[in-house]
């Protein structure tokens, strides 16, 4: 197995931890791969590069003192390794080195998702808390985006699986419906009905349990089927930050990478970092 950098072996109470140490610049390169597609335009993958960077620099500043700063996967940021590597994504990265978004002259939470449905999300309709530089925006041009509209059929003993696993259990379902939208005209709260009483739960809470590639994003309406419920969105992912597929429409355009930056994270500057 090829992998750039050290591995650390660490015993811990009833596993082991496998850490690898690598350079900033190689651990952006991995995340592209993983992230998006090789054979984006330039100036989105130099965007993508930018923001990765920027939002391992802050898990690193929000982490310090512990044994990893981020996960590989989509905890964090899903990081390919040298697998995920082409010469478009190293060239990306190199044009953008040590490049990162800053707020205060600090790095940014650099969120990103798929994309929009249309409108992104302000930071504190999913994570509750607000941040100048994550709020709501109109996002153009991402019907390319093969999540642009999906719709995903739950049967009810599926949905009641889902429910079991949360510890909520009101006999037969009836109904089920959205009764609280964010700004944006996301989700926030479903209430389901059975035979033997009705709850409310948080709608990324649903999500969750039926599966965040089935039901790809907040951005949704239910309909009621015979012996299911019809989920029809729009957008995948949490919706804050950058649109992926937004941005690569704006670099389609004609926008340069810090054109995109300056969009999807209003206020923000550009700053240099080491490599390390």
């Amino acid at each position: 197995m090829r992998f750039r950098g050290e591995l650390e072996f660490r015993h811990t109470s009833n596993a082991m931890q496998i850490i690898n140490e690598v350079e900033l610049e190689d651990y952006v390169s991995g995340i592209l791969g993983g992230e998006v597609y090789s054979d984006w335009h330039p100036e989105m993958l130099k965007a993508q590069a930018v923001a990765a960077r920027s939002y391992v620099l802050y898990r690193r500043a929000e982490s310090a003192g512990q044994a990893y700063h981020v996960e590989a996967g989509t905890e964090s940021q899903v990081y390919g390794g040298v697998a995920a590597e082409t010469p478009a994504i190293r060239a990306a990265v190199s044009a953008t080195r040590g490049e990162f978004i800053a707020y205060d002259r600090k790095p940014i939470l650099a969120a990103y998702h798929s994309s929009s449905g249309g409108r992104t999300a302000g930071s504190e309709e999913v994570w509750g808390r607000a941040l100048p530089y994550l709020v709501s925006l109109e996002v153009e041009d991402e019907q390319d985006s093969p999540d642009t509209y999906w719709r995903a059929t739950i049967s009810k003993t599926k949905l009641g699986r889902a429910l079991d696993s949360l510890g909520i259990r009101i006999g037969s379902l009836r109904e089920l419906s959205v009764v609280e939208r964010s700004r944006s005209g996301r989700a926030l709260r479903v209430r389901i009905r059975g035979d033997s009483g009705r709850h409310s739960l948080e709608a990324r809470a649903l999500r969750a349990a039926l599966g965040e590639s089935v039901i790809r994003s907040t951005l949704f309406e239910i309909r009621t089927a015979q012996d299911a419920f019809v989920f029809v969105g729009s957008g995948h992912g949490h919706g804050v930050g950058m649109s992926q597929w937004g941005a690569q429409s704006m670099a389609e355009r004609g926008s340069t990478y810090r054109e995109i930056i300056q969009t999807f994270y209003p206020g923000t500057s550009l700053m240099g970092v080491a490599s390390r």
